[in-house]
């Protein structure tokens, strides 16, 4: 069976987060964001390689800190670019021959569950491109430069996007590969793919699967990670009680 590779994108200045550090590195409930989310991939039976990709300026730091972590858990540290396209495609290149399905994944959606995970991975290998997404319950309105509503919008038919985002290996590196010059306006992968006219599956998620963005986000993380049942976590190794 071909095996999946999980591409975690590290990446993002996180401004909105605020605080000198990265919001990947954000303590919820005492570990790493990142490593929680790292976790909910590392023992997946169908789960042959991990790789985590950071911005240049932090690969050291990850190193130092992280390291020994990254190591017990089987993760390969790649070092990104200046965009996301420019990171997720650093990382595809380290994917490995054996592996035919690739999954993106955001460091900072660590609430993702594995009923989620199985959904999307089961539909990307039937139709070779799916993503999670929740449907726009709310009223969407339009608004200007000027801070006024400039429309209402119909939310029929409108969905969020998430991740992980799962694609045939081939697809999604050529769809990497014919990336527009200009990729400011490119917000995820399936973005790519879309481009390449392939059609993209959507598997009905909810905003449980919630990005972590700013601050106040982490309140609302810890309130799902603990309505949650527990599960025990492993190849971690002694080293991380130490760590965190």
């Amino acid at each position: 069976m071909s095996k999946f590779a999980v591409i975690i994108a590290g990446g993002g200045k996180g401004e909105r987060f605020g605080g000198d550090q990265g919001k990947i590195y954000a303590k919820l409930d005492g570990r790493p964001i990142f490593i929680r989310t790292l976790e909910l991939f590392i023992n997946r039976p169908d789960v042959g390689q991990t790789l985590l990709v950071i911005p240049p300026q932090q690969v050291e730091t990850v190193k130092r800190d992280y390291g020994p972590n990254l190591g017990f858990m089987g993760v390969q540290l790649v070092e990104g670019g200046t965009e996301r396209c420019e990171s997720v495609a650093r990382g595809l290149e380290r994917v490995g021959d054996d592996v035919g399905w690739v999954a993106i994944h955001d460091a900072v959606r660590p609430c993702v569950t594995e009923a989620m995970i199985d959904a999307v991975f089961a539909e990307g290998q039937k139709s070779g491109a799916a993503i999670l997404a929740a449907p726009i319950r709310g009223t969407v309105k339009r608004v200007s430069q000027a801070g006024v509503v400039d429309a209402t919008v119909c939310r029929e038919g409108l969905y969020e996007s998430q991740t992980p985002q799962v694609f045939a290996v081939d697809l999604i590196r050529r769809a990497h590969a014919s990336k527009p010059a200009d990729t400011a306006t490119i917000t995820d992968d399936a973005q790519l793919v879309e481009l390449l006219g392939h059609p993209v599956a959507v598997v009905e998620s909810d905003p449980t699967n919630i990005k972590i963005t700013t601050r106040s986000d982490m309140a609302l993380a810890h309130a799902i990670l603990k309505a949650k049942p527990s599960k025990p976590t492993r190849r971690l190794g002694a080293f991380d009680e130490a760590q965190w």
